[in-house]
């Protein structure tokens, strides 16, 4: 029966997936009631802390955005990859990293692959390479971002069992593991494939009078638009923020108050994303009415409602499950504790977020009596959902490559996000595994 109703799970997961956005969290829900009145399933939390976190940050970044700090930020890593057009291949992936660690959403990565795409094409450089390898970069940053749900919520977990565990005992594993994935990945892309100019589908493009002129005339960049000092302030604070919540972090006495039991990291980033979102809106006089048209603030509301149904459909199931997953799968996972990071992997592919993941498999990770340090260790496998091309960023990414060099292949999985992602998630996860048992 568990086998059947798992099974059932997937294939809500899957609907949901195909629908993509509100769609996987509203089918979710119809999963969920499901499981508990046909399967009679006792329901458990709805994942309120996450959904608050996410809310919290994407409220930030939508008056960081509202008031012109993205477009800022854009510039800025525009004139960086423009000045060293010859090594886009490495620049491209670590400007959609930094953009991620920054913001804790790989949605940012819509505004700079156009020019990621433009300076290799200038350069004669085959945009296939810095293009897919900036799109799984910009996901695989997530782990290492403390303004992200899934860190935050692998945090708030993780220092319950362990209280010698805090925000930068993690990213201490994850920034150094996640950033040298993305290192490898871009070494490996800078000779992928065939020159451009020797590329079948650039060359067929190239010989159709209205595809050539679109290659040739087709200009992006970010750099024609003045921008008031105000976008610069609101970046500046923005960033204040961020160190604000490393800085907490770091200082436990700070969330002491009087006798009181510490406030944990979860509340405080709420609290301080909220308060940096309004001294951006005061200082910088932002137009209030401007903050829910930005493309972060729909994204993000999407992510969280999304978040809304899988977590709580997905926690229900895994928690009527438990007792019989603790005696079947325990001796595999206690032998070769290391396993739990493939289950992980096939979650993610499937439920297309990394918080939801997290959500869903560390409870199971942690029932399972695995140490936090092998859980952080493999905390950048929950993003496995390049392996199907039908996530957001990796379509749009094909869509903005006007060359055709960056493309799902005929056979679906042999397309240009594969190996770049399997290179960076595997890396990062082996480097993590040894930098965890040295640093925690």
């Amino acid at each position: 029966m568990l086998i059947f109703q798992f099974l059932f799970l997937l294939l809500m997961l899957y609907v949901g997936s195909r629908k993509g956005g509100i769609g996987l969290g509203v089918i979710s829900g119809i999963g969920l009631v499901i499981e508990v009145f046909i399967f009679r399933m006792q329901p458990t939390s709805p994942p309120v802390t996450v959904m608050l976190i996410i809310m919290a940050v994407v409220t930030c970044a939508s008056i960081l955005e509202a008031a012109g700090g993205l477009k800022y930020m854009l510039q800025v890593a525009e004139r960086i990859l423009r000045k060293n057009p010859r090594h886009i291949t490495l620049l491209g992936p670590l400007v959609s990293y930094s953009m991620t660690f920054m913001l804790g959403t790989g949605h940012s990565v819509y505004s700079i692959m156009p020019i990621i795409g433009d300076v290799a094409l200038k350069n004669g450089i085959r945009p296939e390479r810095p293009m897919a390898a900036a799109s799984v970069a910009s996901q695989l940053a997530i782990t290492a971002s403390p303004l992200s749900a899934a860190v935050v919520y692998f945090l708030a977990q993780l220092s319950d069992i362990n209280t010698a565990i805090n925000l930068t005992s993690i990213l201490c594993v994850t920034i150094p593991s996640t950033l040298l994935g993305t290192l490898l990945m871009s070494l490996y892309s800078m000779r992928r494939g065939v020159e451009l100019k020797d590329d079948p589908e650039y060359q067929r493009r190239m010989a159709d009078p209205v595809s050539r002129k679109q290659i040739e005339e087709t200009t992006a960049t970010s750099l024609d638009e003045k921008l008031p000092d105000s976008a610069r302030h609101s970046v500046y604070l923005f960033l204040a923020g961020i160190a604000s919540i490393v800085f907490v972090a770091m200082v436990p006495e700070l969330r002491t108050i009087g006798a009181s039991k510490a406030i944990k990291m979860s509340v405080i980033i709420q609290m301080l994303m909220l308060c940096f979102g309004g001294l951006i809106l005061l200082l910088t006089k932002t137009d209030v009415r401007k903050v829910p048209e930005g493309v972060v603030f729909k994204s993000g509301l999407v992510a969280a409602i999304a978040i809304f149904g899988i977590a709580w459909m997905s926690d229900t199931y895994f928690q009527h499950a438990m007792p019989v997953f603790q005696t079947t799968i325990k001796d595999m996972v206690t032998e070769n504790p290391w396993t739990i990071a493939f289950a992980m992997f096939i979650v993610s592919v499937v439920v297309n977020s990394q918080a939801a993941t997290a959500r869903m498999m560390l409870p199971v990770a942690l029932g399972l009596g695995l140490p936090p340090q092998l859980l952080i260790a493999i905390m950048p496998s929950v993003y496995g959902y390049f392996f199907i091309p039908n996530y957001p960023s990796d379509i749009a990414t094909c869509n903005f490559d006007s060359t055709g060099t960056t493309r799902i292949g005929k056979y679906y999985f042999n397309h240009s996000f594969m190996v770049p992602g399997l290179i960076g998630v595997i890396s990062a996860c082996c480097i993590g595994y040894v930098l965890a048992q040295i640093l925690i």
